[in-house]
């Protein structure tokens, strides 16, 4: 997940809505309990290796773009059930293509490998003491973020469905998407990024003759086991800001003498927040604006020429996105003016758009959801992350959900969240997400 993962508002949700508030649905399922009964005989029965994958992948993590090891370890189980499997799609890519013994609809099911560069604290008998070059510098390297549960789960999932191939009306890609997290490039000298993670599959043809795809996200920040949804905007879109503010450098004793960019870009940081809070209209949709990073100056008493910032904007609506954009390029450019500064306002090179349930598809998918999870499937608000799960929803209708999994002993309400070097999960949820995806397959295929 691009950005960690913010339970704020899924706790708030959670407690005035009750854990127990689980959905409803008018849409009749294709998935009936006797299909539910053989899915999961087939989980239970993979249940301990997806145990072992997961932490096989966890103590052997790799960045962004880099996931050879988790590719081969994929492709190779993929192999042995009999699939078609292609490799190298999208850089690292892996995409397995099982054909059922019957005739039928072409369904997706996705999972993400990449891990982050993160110290691992969790003291975990199987934490990741690996390390890999990033943006240049060596890094520690950790699945901060899940994607080794997610790639157990759909591991998982692959082999349940294989042994009903025959039974299947249809056909199921299993997509193992790398590089979720973000580029793993600099720009070049054009501002300009590759193609990379959902979109680079996309662009090679992964969802060809696909007709809907679904994902997951595991979370420790909701009850075990809770599967929580919501139609329309689930997760933000997000996009990269970056500001370079001008001025006329000089010796700190002397101000006067030079035009600040220190102060001008505390100035601009401040006048920011004003555009989500006074001219954005936040009673639609909500939107954040932060800046996380202020490079400048060298010495404390002398004053620099110019100031770097990079921040990211988050948004559920492309309308309010646009106006963002604008207003941001605006406020930055005149506050730094009334100083006597330049503001260079950019955006990009990565955009990640929102992540967008459409209302038909997930309407239609509650039932098997729901009959898959014991019934604990409920909506959450809106989350402020970002997903490049997004991008293949430009492609084919996507429901995307999440999974609660907060180590034993933790409450989801204060368990270290995504991106924390203390993230763990409790491997009991991996069959569940594993169930989930498989049901929600069969259910796709079977409905008429």
């Amino acid at each position: 997940m691009h950005k960690p993962f913010s339970a704020t508002a899924l706790v708030a949700g959670l407690v005035a809505s009750g854990v127990t508030a689980f959905a409803t649905a008018t849409h009749a399922q294709a998935l009936d309990a006797a299909g539910l009964q053989t899915i999961d005989a087939a989980v239970t029965a993979v249940a301990p290796k997806m145990v072992s994958w997961r932490r096989d992948i966890h103590a052997h993590p790799e960045l962004s773009g880099q996931e050879v090891r988790t590719a081969k370890l994929v492709a190779d189980h993929l192999k042995k059930l009999g699939m078609e499997v292609q490799t190298h799609v999208g850089g690292t890519g892996v995409v397995g293509t099982l054909k059922g013994g019957l005739p039928g609809k072409v369904v997706a099911l996705r999972a993400d490998m990449d891990a982050l560069p993160v110290p691992e604290n969790t003291g975990l008998p199987f934490a990741s003491k690996a390390k890999a070059t990033y943006l240049g510098k060596e890094v520690p390297v950790m699945h901060a973020c899940g994607h080794d549960a997610h790639v157990a789960m759909l591991m998982g999932a692959a082999e349940a469905l294989a042994g009903m191939k025959a039974q299947l009306p249809g056909t199921v890609k299993f997509i193992f998407q790398p590089a979720e997290e973000g580029a793993p490039v600099e720009p070049d000298a054009n501002g300009k990024v590759p193609s990379f993670g959902a979109k680079a599959m996309v662009e090679e043809g992964a969802l060809k003759d696909v007709q809907a795809i679904y994902g997951l996200h595991i979370t420790a920040n909701l009850p075990a086991g809770v599967v929580g949804y919501r139609s329309g905007p689930l997760m933000a879109g997000s996009d990269n800001i970056r500001i370079e503010v001008e001025g006329r450098g000089g010796h700190g004793s002397s101000p006067w003498n030079a035009v600040d960019p220190i102060v001008a870009a505390s100035q601009v940081v401040l006048g920011l927040q004003t555009v989500v809070s006074r001219q954005l209209n936040i009673s639609n949709e909500p939107a954040v604006i932060t800046i996380g990073q202020i490079q400048g100056g060298t010495r404390y008493n002398v004053i620099p020429d110019s100031v770097e910032m990079m921040g990211t904007l988050r948004t559920f609506d492309e309308g309010m996105r646009q106006e963002a954009l604008k207003r941001i390029t605006t406020t930055a450019e005149s506050i730094a003016a009334s100083s006597g500064a330049k503001a260079r306002v950019r955006f990009g090179p990565v955009a990640y758009p929102v992540t967008t349930n459409p209302a038909e598809l997930t309407a239609a998918s509650l039932p098997a959801l729901k009959l898959a999870s014991g019934g604990k499937a409920m909506i959450i608000p809106k989350v402020s992350g970002s997903e490049d799960f997004s991008e293949f929803q430009k492609v084919a209708p996507g429901f995307f959900y999440f999974l609660g999994a907060p180590p034993k002993g933790k409450d989801f309400k204060t368990a270290p969240s995504n991106h924390s070097p203390l993230f763990d999960i409790d491997e009991d949820q991996l069959p569940v997400g594993a169930r989930t995806l498989a049901a929600l397959a069969v259910d796709f295929l079977q409905r008429k």
